[in-house]
């Protein structure tokens, strides 16, 4: 199945600093990527490129075209929610869907009704005058009306308590998400998303340095809950990362066999928040 988007080699400087080091990455149709690294990472330069909205090197296509020269083009296939803060404030709910039919082309407004009547937002309010879990509710909405190919999501759950955090993903899987949809998500917060993800990117320091689907995780690792008198033995296969829990340690491996470690303990596929932070903090090399 052809890729949605292809990266290779992508590069961004921001003056001497790299924010994105040539990385090679695809996103193929159906499946839900998340994008995921530590605050500046090099995650949401990424997707600005990918957006078409910086200049960068490398070779780098989406829906078959050049984003920086072809972008107007490529937002006929591609919704995008930032931070709630990207609503203009002044603007009232139904200004904004008069907005949304009058200049998207593939924009039904039904469709964006029909989900605001299931909230409490009216169409009368002002953007300045909702919650941010409302403007983020509004978002949804939108992204509702429009019949992109994929949705690119930065940080969209910021600052939102966990009540809206668990509804907006609740929402995106019931009532956007299908098999002809792609959904990209950024984020920090890896375990709101870690059960909704079909791949996983993980970025450091502008590079990737895991990339896989997610049912093929517990192949390449292992995690390994061991009793501390039997610690210093396990360390003898070379985590990649170890962590304490009171009177035990956790520990994760790469590329090896899990007989190998069932006589230190209990034996079992890392949590993609417990990969993330081994990644990122651990020995892990790409």
């Amino acid at each position: 199945m052809k890729a949605l988007v292809t990266a290779k080699g992508l590069t961004k400087n921001y003056g001497r600093f790299r924010a994105v080091d040539n990385v090679d990455f695809e996103i193929k149709p159906g499946r839900i990527v998340g994008l995921v690294g530590p605050n500046g990472a090099g995650k949401s330069t990424t997707l600005k490129a990918i957006l078409g909205l910086i200049n960068y090197r490398g070779e780098l296509e989406v829906f078959g075209r050049n984003p920086r020269n072809e972008r107007a083009q490529l937002m006929h296939d591609i919704s995008y929610i930032s931070d709630v803060a990207s609503l203009p404030e002044w603007i009232r709910v139904d200004q904004l869907l008069d907005l949304m039919e009058s200049t998207h082309p593939s924009y039904d407004l039904r469709k964006s009704l029909n989900f605001l009547a299931r909230t409490d937002i009216s169409k009368s309010q002002r953007v300045k005058h909702l919650s941010k879990g409302m403007k983020t509710q509004l978002h949804l909405a939108i992204v509702m009306g429009i019949n992109a190919r994929m949705l690119v999501l930065d940080e969209p759950t910021m600052g939102l308590d966990i009540i809206y955090r668990t509804e907006f993903y609740d929402q995106l899987m019931n009532e956007y998400f299908d098999q002809q949809r792609t959904i990209l998500i950024t984020t920090h917060q890896i375990e709101e998303i870690e059960h909704i993800l079909t791949d996983i990117i993980i970025i450091n320091k502008g590079k990737i340095v895991i990339n896989m689907p997610v049912e093929e995780i517990g192949n390449y690792y292992v995690q390994l809950k061991t009793a501390k008198e039997t610690a210093d033995q396990a360390r003898k296969l070379n985590p990649v990362y170890e962590r304490d829990l009171l009177d035990e340690a956790l520990m994760i491996f790469e590329n090896i066999g899990r007989d190998r470690l069932l006589e230190f303990g209990e034996v079992s596929t890392p949590h993609l928040a417990d990969l993330f932070v081994a990644a990122v903090k651990g020995r892990h090399h790409a």
